[in-house]
């Protein structure tokens, strides 16, 4: 057996997490699996997963040969395609993890111009609010709004997320309008229950201090687009990024409130593992999204958010 196609086979064992899971993703049997990583260790002279029935734990050794393995076949893959593409088009597959609205609204369009440019590189496109573990579900790169902690993926800036607290002309005048956060509890408030802490609303004041009121949750959901709707259609009061409400703002069916106060700002960021180099496709897609994004947003520019 090549000794590439044992690595191989280790790697994808490690970001599955079972031999069957790699075997689905290599589309083997499990005892082919099984036979490579056996001849692999013993090839090696050390074992490289603690086996129990329900799961298998990378030893110290196996952790350190599974970061050597993946560069060694990232540089092998790299040089190959580097060499095979250097007089012609990107080409290769691109599986990709993108949250549901942005994705929708403004990182589809960026890819089918990416394709249009490419059309030899093959997505495959995850819209999805949850968050993905890369490694494990064999993603090059995500989209994620949020503010990062520290993690060992490695993240480029895309755009600033900024978010807008609105509500239709026809609530509005039948509720009345919150001149202050404490007036917000008594308000129908629509809410986006993904996130960890979502009966509470975070601001900050014209001095920069940060303020937290709590809400009165009347409609939760785990769709934006759902939320914007629900406030167009005078269910409520919406906090919810202006990438989503911004024509609906232009055109008059949202009013922004509580202008005084401004909201923390999230990022929109792609991730990759640090594990791994980026490939020549992967590299040069974060840098054309990165130019196509820079500056102001679109979104807020028509808004004129500073």
């Amino acid at each position: 057996m090549d000794r590439f196609a044992r690595m191989d086979t280790f790697i994808r064992v490690v970001e599955a997490g079972s031999i069957s899971g790699a075997a689905n993703r290599l589309g083997i049997a499990k005892s082919a699996v099984s036979r490579r990583l056996k001849e692999l260790e013993e090839h090696l002279g050390v074992e490289l997963f603690h086996r129990t029935t329900r799961k298998m734990n990378l030893t110290d050794s196996g952790r350190t040969y599974y970061h050597q393995c993946v560069r060694i076949l990232d540089d092998v893959l790299e040089a190959e395609l580097s060499t095979s593409q250097a007089h012609g088009e990107l080409q290769g597959s691109l599986k990709v993890a993108l949250p549901l609205s942005f994705g929708l609204m403004h990182l589809g369009p960026a890819m089918n111009e990416f394709l249009q440019e490419h059309p030899q590189i093959a997505f495959d496109l995850d819209f999805n609010d949850r968050e993905v573990d890369l490694m494990q579900e064999g993603f090059d790169l995500a989209i994620r709004i949020a503010n990062l902690p520290d993690s060992s993926l490695i993240a480029r800036r895309l755009a600033p997320i900024r978010t807008e607290v609105c509500a239709s002309p026809a609530y509005l005048e039948r509720m009345g309008t919150p001149k202050s956060l404490d007036e917000l509890l008594a308000h129908q408030c629509l809410v986006y229950s993904l996130l960890r802490d979502f009966e509470t609303w975070h601001f900050a004041d014209a001095d920069g201090k940060l303020l937290k009121t709590k809400i009165r949750p009347y409609l939760k959901s785990t769709n934006g687009e759902y939320l914007r709707e629900a406030a167009v259609d005078g269910l409520g009061i919406v906090l919810i990024p202006s990438f989503i409400t911004y024509k609906d703002i232009e055109r008059g069916a949202l009013i922004p409130l509580l202008t005084a106060y401004t909201r923390p700002q999230l990022e929109a960021y792609a991730i990759y593992p640090q594990t791994r180099h980026l490939s020549q496709r992967v590299r040069a897609f974060v840098d054309f999204l990165v130019k196509r994004f820079a500056g102001t947003p679109y979104w807020d520019e028509c808004l004129s958010i500073q």
